[in-house]
């Protein structure tokens, strides 16, 4: 399973541009493309290789080793000259990043080789006749006991080599010790790698901000590239105070960006993929050894040969860039006279209008391609022009239109592509423009911000502006390194374009040329609308028609509820009307309650834009319909867990399910037993479904045994390839008991279950919860994403008896920005995918299908119904009826 495979198909592209063989001579163009069309991840991967091998500069494993690289940027124990020997490969090519298990041969080498993370097992058996047998599971070839020599498993990142010419098993060490002493590595890095700090020390420019007299309120910049009160004060302000990303809760109700009203800035349309089930996600709290944002970059150099000066490029231990560090790559040809910097404006002018923004696009990628021919090494695309009369063009526009249109070209090696732009300040901002091929960002506008929120005195006391920045550009880098570990991505050089997103509502007519193999299902916004709202967000900073307007920047409405902003599914005269419908038993204002909530899922959802076609549909009499009380058996409540909520709604969640015949959710946190006692009225306080969560907290035998239904939460809606968490100062002695834990010390659940690293693993834990309790239905959790059906298809091969997809829409107790807001899909298109896609396979009969994520009215389970699930779950909305005020 190699997960950066779109980003390796796409450099590998590039790469055609300065390739040139001894061996191939000028029938080299007869093997482009060198990834064919249309072949799995592993068919590309064996393109390359046998490109390399055939080409004989590399032997086999000395290829292997170059596009597998074990996790040597913090491994302090590895010998220096093997240490050269991988920087000297990663100034070629970025890791293939697995999980991943490759063998290989050519006839005479046979090996097997583990990706830096080692999560595909590998065992072997050497036998006293000579053989060497290897698989991924012990017992796959009978062997008799008394012939094993010796037995062992492969380890992360090492190699598995047999030798049969000279008959001898090579030893992993020693192989990499004699191909790194095959050439002077270490010299070669030490001459030709230019290390930032080394082009900071060398600038002799201004080292201090330079920002000007405007406040944070009235800069005019800021309303045009569409900061918000509240990203400044949730999500910018805590993040440089700690930084740390901020956590949130309770979910992202609010308008998909192609169905709001206001403009959006075009990253809020791109969703971040993740794992789940066929390949982890990492965790990046104990995998931080193999986890590296360092990144070469420049112009590459050619991979069918050896020689010095591939080690030639910039390093770069961090892809965001300060003001100063950007000014010092700018004026780097001082310096190192080679290094030629070419800075283009992607600014248009105001009265150019809609055409204006399209003809900027083409503009720019002309002027890139013609700086490359001029010999210019770094391109930094900037919109620091913008002013009263010019407009700038998304920098994600730009830099994917430009990144695709010289892959397309073949030249997107010859140059290292830099952004300088204001639009930038949240992580997921960075990841999209690192994940659609840009090198390296500096965010301008939002380092500015920070140094006059310093100036203003708004940040804690003692805090200067070089801490805030660096603050800032720590919180950014362990996001992208959450972000990249969610997908089971270790290294930013493997991340980098590999475009591990799909965009929610964008033209085809965009994608194909900016954002080109990113899926794109429900289509959408096109370039003019684009161009739009980039004008009508430039008129709030510069007005031209209503001169005056309220100071400072505006409360947009889509964290907080806010009268007149952004619209959220739930609002205030909703809550308040269900809340009074429950306790007074008012139909009145259910009904309102209903119709207000119909509006919002209009404005928010995609299920609102869908109606029902009364006229092809034959009426019955409503005698003929399934009675209430059998509709609410298949009802569930989501899956909350006692810690994140408290012991009294946890419990009458379970009593009041138990009482209509449906069923309530344990959630990851456990369950007492003495709940399923029951009281003298036959009812009790017992959750029909128990989650087996990563975490594993409070799993016991018996916790297992008392269960009608038990459930693998593989991920969650608010936040997938994350786990939960629970802070320290919430874990009490009753909590800590129930999840047979430490009170007082912080739970976090791992992304990954740390036995399930393929379905074939997920298969065993189906197997082993079904021994435990043969009455329980086994349910396995996913989360809505392109390509949840393949997924949802394998688990029912693997004999689960129920499927739930989660919306991205659904609540949380915490979890950071990022997750909430920009990972996951809404459940109407995971829902279809999956229903679809077990029906093309014949699997739909095998297994019962639910859905969940902010389902809020009879008309949303009718619809969701349609879609094709059997059973609904509803999470907020019971809350909110205990008396829950969304209190964000």
């Amino acid at each position: 399973e190699i997960n950066t495979v779109r980003g390796n198909k796409n450099w590998m592209r590039s790469r055609e541009g300065v390739m040139a063989s001894d061996k191939f001579g000028d029938e080299l163009d007869l093997l482009y493309p060198i990834i064919e069309e249309g072949g799995s991840d592993s068919a590309a991967f064996d393109n390359v290789l046998e490109l390399l091998v055939i080409n004989g500069v590399l032997t086999l494993p000395e290829a292997v080793m170059m596009m597998i690289p074990e996790a040597w940027q913090n491994h302090e124990e590895m010998s220096p000259e093997v240490k050269a020997f991988y920087q000297w490969a990663a100034s070629l090519m970025e890791p293939w990043d697995g999980p991943a298990l490759f063998t290989f041969s050519d006839g005479r080498y046979c090996g097997a080789s583990l990706d830096r993370n080692g999560l595909r097992p590998c065992r072997y058996y050497l036998t006293s006749d000579d053989f060497m047998i290897c698989a991924s599971e012990v017992g796959t070839v009978f062997i008799d006991p008394e012939t094993v020599v010796e037995k062992g498993r492969l380890k992360p990142g090492r190699m598995l080599l047999v030798d049969t010419v000279e008959g001898v098993i090579v030893d992993d060490k020693r192989l990499k010790l004699q191909t790194a002493a095959k050439r002077n590595f270490t010299e070669w890095v030490q001459h030709q790698k230019i290390d930032l700090k080394q082009v900071l020390q060398n600038y002799k420019g201004e080292t201090e901000y330079q920002v000007d007299d405007t406040t944070v309120q009235a800069d005019p910049r800021l309303k045009a590239f569409g900061y918000t009160l509240e990203q400044l004060n949730l999500i910018m302000l805590p993040l440089v105070a700690t930084g740390k990303e901020p956590l949130g809760s309770m979910g992202n109700d609010t308008a998909l960006a192609c169905l709001a009203e206001q403009p959006r800035i075009i990253y809020e349309y791109f969703r971040e993929l993740f794992a789940q089930v066929t390949n982890p996600p990492i965790d990046p709290i104990r995998e931080e050894i193999v986890m590296s944002l360092q990144c070469y970059i420049g112009p590459k150099g050619n991979i069918l040969e050896l020689n010095e000066s591939q080690c030639h490029q910039l390093a770069l231990d961090s892809p965001i860039l300060s003001m100063q560090e950007l000014a010092a790559i700018k004026n780097m040809s001082e310096s190192y006279p080679s290094w030629k910097v070419k800075t283009i404006d992607i600014t248009f002018a105001k009265q150019e209008g809609v055409q204006g923004y399209i003809d900027t696009l083409e503009r720019i990628c002309n002027d890139v391609s013609a700086s490359i021919e001029q010999g210019y090494k770094i391109i930094v695309l900037s919109d620091r022009g913008v002013n009263a009369d010019r407009v700038a063009i998304s920098s994600l526009i730009a830099a994917g239109g430009v990144h695709h249109y010289l892959v397309r070209n073949k030249q997107r090696s010859h140059i290292a592509l830099l952004v300088e732009t204001g639009e930038c300040k949240e992580v997921h901002h960075f990841c999209v423009l690192l994940g659609y091929g840009v090198d390296a960002v500096c965010p301008y506008l939002a380092i500015e911000a920070m140094v006059k929120l310093c100036r203003e005195g708004v940040v804690h006391e003692g805090l200067t502006a070089d801490q805030l920045i660096y603050n800032f550009k720590k919180g950014v880098d362990n996001g992208i390194l959450k972000v990249m570990s969610k997908m089971g991505i270790s290294t930013l050089a493997s991340y980098k374009g590999a475009q591990i997103f799909e965009a929610l509502g964008i033209d085809d007519s965009v994608i194909s040329r900016c954002f080109s193999g990113t899926a794109s299902r429900i289509k959408g916004v096109t370039f003019d609308i684009f161009a739009l709202d980039a004008l009508t967000l430039h008129e709030l900073g510069y007005p031209t028609r209503n001169e005056v307007q309220p100071m400072g920047l505006p409360e947009s409405g889509e964290y907080h509820w806010r009268d007149g902003g952004a619209p959220h599914v739930s609002e205030p005269s909703g809550i308040a009307n269900l809340q009074d419908a429950v306790r007074q038993k008012n139909q009145t204002s259910y009904e309102a309650y209903s119709r207000s909530a119909y509006e919002a899922v209009k404005k928010c959802t995609l299920r609102g834009m869908l109606d029902f076609d009364y006229e092809k549909a034959k009426e019955i009499p409503i005698e003929q319909v399934e009675s209430w009380d059998k509709i609410v058996k298949r009802f569930v409540t989501g899956a909350m867990s006692y810690g994140s909520i408290s012991i009294e709604s946890h419990s009458a969640l379970a009593y009041a399910m138990n009482k209509i015949g449906g069923k309530s959710n344990t959630g990851e946190g456990g369950e007492k037993p003495e709940r399923s006692r029951v009281d003298a009225n036959g009812d009790s306080m017992r959750s029909s479904i128990k989650q087996v969560a990563s975490g594993r907290f409070g799993v016991t035998s018996y916790y297992l045994s008392d269960s009608d239904e038990l459930q693998i939460k593989m991920a969650q809606g608010a936040k997938p390839g994350e786990g939960g968490e629970l802070a320290g100062s919430k874990v009490s002695e009753e909590i800590a008991s129930t999840r047979k834990t430490t009170p007082g010390i912080g739970l976090i659940s791992p992304p990954p279950h740390h036995d399930i690293y393929s379905i074939e693993d997920l298969k065993q834990l189906i197997y082993d919860l079904k021994c435990s309790n043969s009455r329980a239905r086994v349910s396995v959790k996913l989360v809505s994403e392109v390509g949840v059906g393949i997924v949802a298809a394998g688990v029912a091969k693997a004999r689960a008896d129920h499927i739930l997809i989660s919306g991205h829409d659904g609540g949380t107790g915490a979890s950071r920005w990022t997750g909430i807001k920009y990972a996951g899909l809404p459940w109407e298109l995971g829902l279809a995918e999956t229903h679809q896609t077990l029906v093309l396979n014949d699997l739909r009969g095998r297994v019962i299908v639910q859905t969940d994520g902010q389902i809020k009215t009879g008309r949303d389970v009718a619809l969701a119904c349609l879609l094709g699930s059997e059973e609904w779950g509803f999470a907020t909305t019971p809350l909110i009826a205990l008396g829950c005020i969304m209190m964000r």
